[in-house]
């Protein structure tokens, strides 16, 4: 494992997560939570394709297991995708 693939860095690209929840409202829930996790400064909600998608923008390093486990406590799923490319 290294950085890149266990964190979320700081930076424009942020980290993109998949998730199980369907409905929007179920996604501004998950974005509420993950806002309340110092360190998050944006997410971005994708709701145009099937599984949703979102996008977390960190000012700070954060870990991927601390996001996964906030988005578990609303009672979904995150699966982070791919490192990004350069």
């Amino acid at each position: 494992m290294s950085i890149l693939t266990d964190n979320v860095i700081p930076g424009n690209h942020g980290k993109i997560f998949g998730t199980n929840a369907i409905n929007d409202l179920d996604l501004l829930e998950i974005k509420t939570s993950l806002l309340k996790l110092d360190g998050i400064k944006d997410v971005l909600l994708n709701t145009d394709i099937f599984p949703r998608e979102f996008t977390v923008h960190t000012s700070k390093m954060i870990p991927i297991d601390a996001i996964e486990n906030r988005v578990r406590m609303v009672g979904f799923h995150a699966i982070p995708k791919g490192v990004f490319e350069l």
